[in-house]
């Protein structure tokens, strides 16, 4: 059955359109956090149906922004989440007026595109399919070119569904990238360096942090002279866990360095790994801490098995059906307040 799935949109019955996070989410409502709002005066959409952006980048900071704004116009879309010990903008399910799916709006531009984008849309996820030898079906587009509120600047935001098509993609656009062909390339210089001076900024990373994390991302890259990025995304089928198995309670903050045991999951959001050999550098300290979990997409992925890592964010006691089980490390929490990271170690 296909269900609410990270990257999906909502929309509510304002015109309000909500990005979907992840692929756990209560059986009353759907996490997402807003990305658009109307307004009459909005670079995106055309007509009298136009919008503006609601969250400028995706940072922790920014989001926290929105939930604001939601408290203060529309109260009924944020959620103190008892699980989570965190409010966060959530659509409730009688609220959703329209749930725009990835792979079917990529499906209807394929057959009909209605302009230049989405040609390059098609054209493009056709050649990754191609290279990466995956159904062009495990494909989809998010972004304004999934919700038709694009604009020639728009630039194009893929999605691939399931761990093997993922991991398959990821090694096709790694390829691409050392040899650009058919279009495809890794970001041109200029480009690099306008994203990795945003990224320290936003980050709060240094020169040297936010450039060892940038080379490692393979899933930003360039088709004919058009910014894209791919968001791998779990099939329901590879979720293993159900909303309220697992509940979270803060600790405090600390700063640790370990190394990774599994990086499975680290494709996907949230990116998850599991850690060993965790020694605490600053902060609080607690005996069991084997996750690192993060909400910030810039981390997905950027350490691998048996790398060394630092990280720092919030300690959170993981418990499952009333017990605990172990202590994670959360990236991308509020109290963080945008200084939170994980970073390889050389």
């Amino acid at each position: 059955m296909r269900l609410f799935r990270d990257r999906d949109y909502v929309e509510t019955p304002e015109g309000l359109l909500f990005t979907v996070v992840g692929n756990v989410h209560p059986n009353d409502g759907v996490i997402a956090y807003l990305k658009y709002l109307p307004s009459s005066d909005g670079k995106w959409g055309s007509g009298d149906k136009r919008f503006r952006r609601a969250l400028p980048y995706y940072t922790i900071p920014m989001l926290l922004d929105t939930v604001s704004f939601l408290k203060e116009n529309y109260p009924q879309y944020v959620k103190f989440i008892d699980e989570l010990e965190v409010e966060m903008s959530m659509v409730p399910l009688s609220m959703v007026a329209k749930h725009y799916k990835p792979e079917e709006r990529l499906r209807e531009l394929t057959s009909s595109p209605r302009d230049e984008l989405e040609e390059m849309v098609a054209e493009l996820s056709q050649v990754i399919a191609d290279e990466a030898s995956i159904p062009i079906d495990d494909l989809g587009v998010t972004g304004s070119v999934l919700i038709g509120i694009h604009k020639p600047f728009s630039d194009i935001d893929l999605v691939v569904y399931g761990r093997r098509s993922a991991l398959k993609v990821r090694e096709a656009l790694r390829s691409l990238y050392r040899e650009p062909r058919r279009g495809v390339s890794g970001l041109p210089q200029e480009r690099f360096e306008e994203l990795l001076e945003r990224r320290q900024r936003l980050f709060n990373l240094s020169k040297r942090d936010a450039q060892a994390i940038c080379e490692r991302k393979w899933n930003r890259g360039s088709f004919k002279g058009k910014d894209f990025s791919m968001h791998p995304v779990k099939k329901e089928h590879e979720v293993n866990e159900v909303f309220g198995e697992f509940k979270y309670k803060p600790i405090g903050m600390a700063t640790i360095r370990g190394v990774v045991a599994d990086s499975s999951d680290a494709l996907f959001m949230p990116s998850k790994w599991r850690v060993e050999d965790v020694k605490f550098l600053e902060g609080v300290s607690v005996e069991g801490l084997v996750e690192l979990c993060s909400f910030e997409g810039l981390y997905m992925g950027v350490v691998g098995e048996g790398e060394r890592f630092e990280a720092k964010g919030k300690v959170e006691a993981v418990y499952r059906r009333g017990r605990l089980s172990h202590y994670r490390l959360l990236i991308g929490s509020p109290e963080a307040k945008g200084f939170d990271y994980v970073k390889p170690v050389q």
